[in-house]
C-alpha cells in the first residue's frame, strides 16, 4: 500500500497524522521506561543477580544469551537514569516512522551490538545496558536523513547531531568501565537497519514524490 500526499499521511511532515504518530511514539517510549525500572527494582529487591546471569559475558557460551537480555538490564538505577532520556527521545523519532520498522530495526541493533560485544569484549567482563540500542537509534537517525532524502529526516539529523553528537566519543575505548564495543557495534547496527529498511521514494505523476510509502521494503 502506498500513501499519496495529503493530510492523512503520517510520514509527511506537517500533517495532523504526522504529529499524531509522533505523539503516540513518545507515549509508547515513555511506557518502556517504567518497565525497565521495574526489572531493576525486582533484581535489586530480590537479589536475583540478573546482571551476572543474563548479561553478556564475552567469548563464553554461557554468556551468549545475554545478547538478547542485556539491553533490559542495568548496573543500578544511576545507569538506568542516564539511559532513560536519550532512549525516550531517540526512540520516539525512530518509532514515529512506523512500528514494524522500529521493531525490526531494534532487533538488528540488539543482534549486531550484542554479538559485537560478545566477539570483541573482555572475557572477564559482564556487559548490560541499553546504551547499544541508544547508539543504534542514533545511527538510524543520522543515516536516514541521507538515504531517504527528506527535509524532515535532515532536520532530525541536525537536531540529534546537536544534542547527542558528542556521545560519539563513546565508540572509542576511553573508559574500561564503559563498553565502547557495544556503542560502536550498536551504531553500526543502526546504520545497517536504516539502509535495509529505508523508505523508497515512489514515483507520482512521472516525478519523484518527497513523501514515503507506508509499506516496508
Amino acid at each position: 500500500m502506498t500513501l499519496h500526499p495529503g493530510s492523512g499521511d503520517p510520514y509527511r511532515f506537517g500533517t495532523e497524522a504526522f504529529y499524531a504518530a509522533l505523539g503516540r511514539a513518545f507515549v509508547a517510549m515513555c511506557a518502556v521506561i517504567p518497565f525497565l525500572f521495574l526489572i531493576e527494582a525486582v533484581d535489586q529487591g530480590l537479589a536475583f543477580g540478573l546482571d551476572a546471569t543474563a548479561g553478556i559475558i564475552p567469548q563464553r557460551i554461557d554468556g551468549l544469551d545475554g545478547v538478547f537480555f542485556s539491553p533490559f538490564l542495568h548496573h543500578g538505577f544511576d545507569h538506568l537514569y542516564s539511559n532513560s532520556i536519550p532512549l525516550i527521545l531517540l526512540g520516539t523519532f525512530v518509532l514515529a516512522a512506523g512500528a514494524r520498522r522500529f521493531l525490526w530495526s531494534t532487533l538488528i541493533i540488539i543482534l549486531v551490538s550484542g554479538l559485537g560485544v560478545w566477539f570483541t569484549g573482555s572475557p572477564n567482563s559482564v556487559v548490560v545496558g541499553a546504551s547499544g540500542v541508544i547508539f543504534g537509534y542514533l545511527g538510524i537517525l543520522l543515516t536516514r536523513g541521507i538515504f531517504e532524502r527528506s527535509w524532515w529526516n535532515f532536520a532530525v539529523f541536525l537536531l540529534v547531531g546537536l544534542l547527542y553528537g558528542w556521545q560519539l566519543v563513546g565508540i572509542l575505548p576511553t573508559d574500561e568501565r564503559i563498553s565502547w564495543q557495544g556503542h560502536l557495534f550498536g551504531l553500526l547496527g543502526g546504520v545497517v537497519a536504516a539502509i535495509l529498511f529505508r523508505r523508497r521514494r515512489p514515483v507520482v505523476g512521472g516525478s519523484d514524490y518527497s513523501g514515503s510509502p507506508l509499506s516496508l521494503p
